[in-house]
């Protein structure tokens, strides 16, 4: 297709929550996932996007993929959703385009995910390949931490020329405001004003946003929203101080995330704490947090009144 797609710029903007996959045994967990999603909507959350790195899309067959996809526009009422659709194959990553498009998806996220290292050239034409393949607005999802593939702003700016590709989600770094604002001034340039640009790594969120980001992918705030929410309201109002001070609040949910060596075991602590999924919900071989590490996370999220 060589046609732009249409869709309201809007959607890429604001909060967009990332909910966690929750399985019991090997089966998708139907009802805990649908409570998520219906927890995000009473949240009033910008957008929903299913099947990010929080939604464990890598570990899911196109079968599985299907069905997450259909059940989150189904109980996303009004909430615009997105979905991931990053595979191994080019094959299977259209497999997952066409199944997020019949479930009714208003846009899909992008992970040039591999096991043999992808070349700029390569990450180009996968991009290439899926936005001649659909209308839906693209998120290119620039996640090293999972992919092990790092993009440069030089491709960012590639990306950014193709129709179809509507939004660039970068990874969060520790700058500071100046260096925060340099990098999305730089990221800006390349990409032009068109392209929306989300930060992620929810430490890091409140300093994107602040800087120009226009949205925050965010992992977390698919399992607790309403703090996130604070956070980029306060930001899209321009009070910097209020967001800073916001984000600093939640330090003690950041340390468990540099602790416990990202957000998915710790989101899915928090989710179980709090009694919206079963234990044991994360796919093997991935493994939840030991009985030690989860009764941090409670005290935390006690402490922190989450939920």
């Amino acid at each position: 297709m060589t046609s732009t797609p249409a869709y309201d710029p809007s959607l890429l903007t604001g909060l967009s929550a990332f909910p966690l996959t929750p399985l019991t045994g090997e089966t998708l967990d139907e009802d805990s996932y649908t409570g998520l999603i219906e927890r995000l909507v009473l949240a009033g959350v910008d957008s929903i996007t299913a099947l990010g790195s929080t939604g464990s899309y890598a570990y899911l067959d196109t079968e599985e993929r299907a069905r997450v996809a259909q059940l989150t526009v189904d109980s996303a009422l009004d909430i615009p959703v997105l979905v991931g659709v990053g595979a191994l194959r080019a094959r299977d990553v259209l497999t997952n385009v066409r199944s997020a498009e019949d479930a009714g998806a208003q846009g899909l996220l992008l992970a040039p995910v591999s096991y043999q290292p992808l070349t700029e050239d390569e990450v180009f034409e996968l991009f290439r390949t899926v936005a001649d393949s659909t209308d839906l607005p693209i998120v290119v999802y620039d996640n090293p931490g999972t992919t092990h593939f790092t993009f440069t702003t030089e491709l960012y700016a590639r990306l950014a020329a193709l129709d179809g590709v509507a939004s660039i989600k970068i990874p969060g770094f520790p700058l500071s405001p100046a260096g925060w604002d340099e990098r999305i001034g730089e990221i800006r340039a390349a990409v032009g004003n068109e392209v929306t640009i989300g930060i992620s790594g929810d430490a890091h969120g409140a300093e994107g946003l602040i800087a120009g980001c226009d949205a925050w992918y965010t992992a977390v705030g698919g399992t607790v929203p309403e703090p996130l929410l604070e956070i980029t309201r306060a930001a899209e109002l321009g009070n910097a101080d209020q967001a800073r001070e916001l984000s600093a609040g939640l330090q003690p949910l950041w340390d468990l995330f540099a602790e416990f060596g990202g957000s998915l075991r710790v989101s899915a602590a928090i989710a179980e704490h709090l009694g919206l999924v079963g234990a044991d919900s994360l796919p093997l071989p991935v493994r939840d947090l030991d009985a030690s590490a989860k009764r941090k996370v409670a005290e935390v999220a006690d402490h922190l009144d989450l939920g």
